[in-house]
């Protein structure tokens, strides 16, 4: 299977040089790497394919198409910070795909967004993906073509960057808390994981709810009056949660794996911290007493839904007082806010929208560039400042939402003035999330994902790295039905 010159132009690059020469791809900006190139390698190799799984439980009937990596599902891959993974990419999907690595500063080239950075990955197609892990933290990677299906059936992985600092901290047991609905039948088989109604709203919710893939909440054995790292993440394609803990004894110890001063559950509130699509939480839980359990909720369904148990059992230890342990402090480059340049942007539906970004320039290799129709949904609902990606009959790339300088820091103000939630992913940078018109009570706090209410305005501010890099709802449906743009910082 070939892949068009493009996509070996920029799968070559990603792979191998920290950056390419502008003159060979027109206007395009340097790809920069984030870490040095006598950084420690890894190779890995890394496949998507179909597979039959017991979705609905052990004695129902299989479901045939569940998508993962490796042949595992909810496959988890840790790696040392400052190592450097070069990856090898085979689809085995009888469709086009692509690998998108959430939440890390690669190199654009390696952003995995077609058509921006990538042409997707056909059936039976290879790329190559240059990982740099220069940040601690909680990621993880999905395809960035088809997220809607391909997510939606199972396909993402976790990936885990360790800070060899955290050993000392002395948790005494780490546990992944993945909150992921499946779209099925009775029968197994799978339901449209994208309608008209659904991506035109709220979002098309599963039908079976899951942690874990299993739809048993896990029970999990804990040292009584021991230290538990709750490492927790909404892979859904929809699903928004309040994530609370029946106990008191519970801190947030990092949002979307960067580090901040402990934050006790019982400091926010309703003692809950809402999660939309793509969001991670690491939350340290100090035990009760030998018999006891903590159960792990969310709060935003009519009836708590429990996410998992914690079981506290005898090892001999006495009780101690809860003093949660900061993580080390996050590494990712910070915005310098006093002399930040401020862009507003409305999140709106598509109504009447007409782009009015300024188009690129007709010698920019991505002037004419088109969006692979398999990639996208059927109908455009959704815009940012009044321009929608791509959908439907109208395939062509939009213009950026804006032309950022390398290395000037830049202050966003997200308006959400429609009815639903959103929760914003920005590509290729972490942000600080500065204020927000409703959760007042929140301190300043780094993420790369971060939740818009409906009509609440959200500031976020980054130092902006060379690059193409989308800005999107990740709720999938919105994304794929227009709810993205992109940043071109040269």
């Amino acid at each position: 299977m070939t892949i068009s010159r493009r996509a070996v132009l920029l799968g070559a690059t990603a792979a191998g040089a920290a950056s390419f020469a502008p003159s060979a791809l027109g206007r395009m900006p340097l790809s920069r790497d984030t870490l040095p190139r006598s950084a420690p390698v890894r190779h890995l190799t890394l496949a998507a394919a179909e597979m039959e799984v017991p979705l609905l439980g052990p004695d129902k009937p299989k479901t045939a198409g569940f998508c993962a990596y490796n042949g595992t599902p909810f496959l988890t891959w840790r790696a040392p910070a400052g190592t450097r993974l070069m990856v090898d990419f085979e689809n085995n999907l009888p469709t086009p795909t692509t690998v998108h690595w959430h939440g890390i500063r690669v190199p654009y080239l390696s952003d995995g967004v077609a058509p921006l950075t990538q042409q997707p990955v056909p059936a039976g197609g290879r790329f190559s993906y240059d990982v740099p892990l220069p940040d601690p933290g909680f990621y993880f990677f999905h395809p960035h073509c088809d997220e809607t299906g391909q997510v939606g059936r199972g396909l993402f992985a976790l990936l885990m960057v360790d800070d060899p600092a955290e050993a000392k901290l002395g948790f005494d047991l780490e546990h992944i808390i993945a909150v992921k609905d499946w779209r099925l039948d009775a029968d197994g088989r799978w339901l449209p994981m994208f309608t008209d109604e659904g991506a035109s709203t709220a979002g098309t919710f599963g039908t079976v709810r899951a942690t874990n893939g299993s739809v048993i909440p896990p029970r999990v054995e804990a040292p009584a009056y021991g230290d538990v790292r709750l490492r927790v993440i909404v892979a859904d394609s929809t699903r928004t949660i309040e994530f609370g803990c029946e106990t008191s004894d519970a801190a947030i110890i990092a949002v979307d794996g960067q580090a901040l001063t402990p934050l006790p559950l019982s400091k926010l509130p309703d003692e809950v911290w809402r999660m939309g699509p793509a969001m991670r939480l690491d939350v340290h839980v100090h035990m009760p007493g030998p018999g006891e359990e903590v159960k792990v909720f969310d709060y935003r369904t009519a009836e708590p839904y429990l996410l998992t148990t914690l079981v506290a059992v005898d090892k001999g230890r006495k009780k101690t007082s809860f003093k949660p342990k900061a993580l080390p402090a996050a590494k990712a480059p910070l915005p310098d806010v006093s002399r930040a340049q401020k862009r507003d942007f409305i999140v709106q539906t598509s109504a009447g929208a007409t782009a009015i970004a300024p188009p690129l320039p007709p010698d920019d290799p991505l002037a004419k560039a088109l969006i692979d129709s398999f990639c996208v949904g059927d109908k455009t609902f959704w815009a940012i400042n009044r321009n929608s990606w791509g959908a439907g009959a109208d395939l062509r790339l939009p213009p950026p939402l804006d032309t950022l300088k390398d290395g000037d820091s830049y202050r966003l103000s997200i308006t959400n003035v429609t009815k639903h939630v959103h929760p914003m992913h920005l590509h290729g940078h972490v942000f600080r999330v500065l204020s927000s018109t409703k959760k007042t009570t929140i301190p300043p706090y780094l993420a790369d994902t971060v939740m818009t209410e409906p009509n609440e305005t959200v500031e976020i501010a980054f130092k902006a790295a060379s690059g193409d890099w989308v800005f999107h709802c990740h709720i999938l449906e919105h994304m794929d039905a227009g709810l993205m743009g992109w940043f071109r910082v040269a």
